[in-house]
């Protein structure tokens, strides 16, 4: 098993007052969600809620019956029967002591309840695949590292010393060895924990990711919306992981699925909500602009995008992106840090892959598949400064050169390994 970061601030919170007293973990399917809840709360009774037989009989349960029978309880998948949130809303309101963890995959179905029910009264944590830090560990007992990125979240004021300590070549880090097998297994399958199986063999892998492709589509995107027909939403699913790191523009997704650009919003929606996608906003100085103006779509697991266009071998460029991309925003979500991510382009052409907005200011990204980082990569990162409305704390070329060296002052290159291992 490995150990996940978010483990160490739900075991602080489950005997804490308040709205600790309900826990809702929601995420992607097969992310782990059931098995952080049962090892965080091992002496809370397991209620399933896909078992549609005992499904209607808890329904109907009591508040009084709740409080009796289940002081405390894990909800699996409560997205199956939301009456039930209101009657751990109506527990919660009448009794101190009681609480109760629930989980579910469909973002849309639960959310929407527990923002009409629990608002207020619970905390909610988005779990998402394994990070790289998680993927280096071995058991439950393993503590998980902080990246060097996520060190920096952590402490802003100490990014220019965090800069100034780098080892000159990655390859003489203490943990250069764990953290490339953690970073080659994540470039390859991606981080949904079941992968992980030292008993796998790497077909058994490629047949478990195919599987979870056609499983979410029969079940996740079912629970999400009624379709009829699910070919229009396969054919952009599979147009999306195509087009990864792309511009979203969607009358031309319309075109080539055959459906409405009103439709396209709709199913890209759909693959956000379920935690396959992230949309990325393109950053302005206006905020209002932000929301008019084109974002660019990432596929959020390279393991779920490999298998949706049945591809094996080295990423291209626009996966490699996605890939590093995805890591970034999931590391920073894991230690729950209050980060915006955009993508910058101007109209003179320049071009930022990403920027992460903290209280203090921002950090710049720029990614290369490359072997070798050169200063040109760093072209659209000089004097970029000049156009952001909060401090650049640091800009980073990120690539697979292991040599650390600084391209211009303010701009490191590094291995993408070092940097989020």
């Amino acid at each position: 098993m490995k150990n996940r970061k978010i483990a160490l601030f739900i075991k602080e919170g489950r005997d804490k007052p308040g709205h600790h007293r309900i826990l809702v973990l929601t995420g992607a399917r097969q992310a782990g969600k059931t098995t952080l809840a049962r090892q965080c709360f091992p002496d809370y009774p397991f209620i399933s809620i896909e078992d549609p037989i005992l499904r209607s009989t808890y329904a109907r349960l009591t508040a009084v019956q709740w409080k009796e029978l289940y002081p405390n309880a894990i909800l699996d998948e409560v997205q199956k029967e939301v009456r039930l949130i209101e009657s751990i809303k109506s527990v919660y309101d009448q009794w101190e002591n009681p609480r109760y963890v629930l989980t579910g995959s469909s973002q849309l179905l639960l959310l929407e309840k527990v923002r009409e029910s629990l608002a207020g009264r619970c905390i909610i944590i988005d779990l998402y695949p394994l990070t790289i830090p998680e993927l280096e560990t071995e058991s439950w007992e393993d503590p998980v590292p902080n990246s060097l990125y996520q060190t920096m979240l952590l402490n802003p004021k100490a990014v220019s010393e965090e800069v100034r300590a780098l080892f000159p070549d990655f390859r003489i880090h203490p943990r250069y060895a764990n953290i490339m097998k953690a970073w080659d297994h994540y470039v390859a399958f991606g981080g949904y924990p079941a992968l992980t199986d030292p008993r796998l063999f790497d077909e058994d892998r490629y047949v478990w990711l195919a599987n979870y492709v056609r499983t979410y589509l029969e079940r996740d995107i079912r629970d999400l919306a009624d379709f009829r027909n699910l070919e229009p939403f396969v054919k952009l699913q599979r147009y999306i992981a195509l087009q990864t790191a792309s511009l979203v523009n969607h009358s031309s997704i319309g075109q080539h699925v055959g459906v409405s650009p009103k439709t396209v919003q709709r199913y890209l929606r759909y693959l956000e909500l379920s935690y396959q996608v992230l949309v990325l906003p393109a950053w302005s100085r206006n905020e209002g602009r932000r929301l008019i103006k084109s974002p660019k779509v990432h596929l959020l697991d390279p393991g779920v995008l490999r298998a949706i266009i049945q591809k094996r071998g080295i990423p291209s460029g626009q996966e490699f992106e996605s890939l590093v991309i995805a890591e970034l925003y999931k590391q920073a979500k894991t230690i729950l840090q209050g980060t915006r991510f955009f993508f910058l382009r101007t109209v003179d052409g320049r071009e930022v892959d990403l920027l992460v907005e903290i209280a203090e200011g921002y950090l710049a990204f720029e990614i290369k598949h490359s072997e070798r980082a050169l200063p040109v990569d760093a072209r659209h990162l000089r004097d970029l400064s000049t156009l952001l409305d909060k401090p650049l704390l640091h800009s980073f070329v990120l690539s697979q050169d292991t040599e650390t060296r600084t391209l211009f002052p303010g701009i490191t290159a590094l291995h993408v390994g070092y940097f989020l291992g």
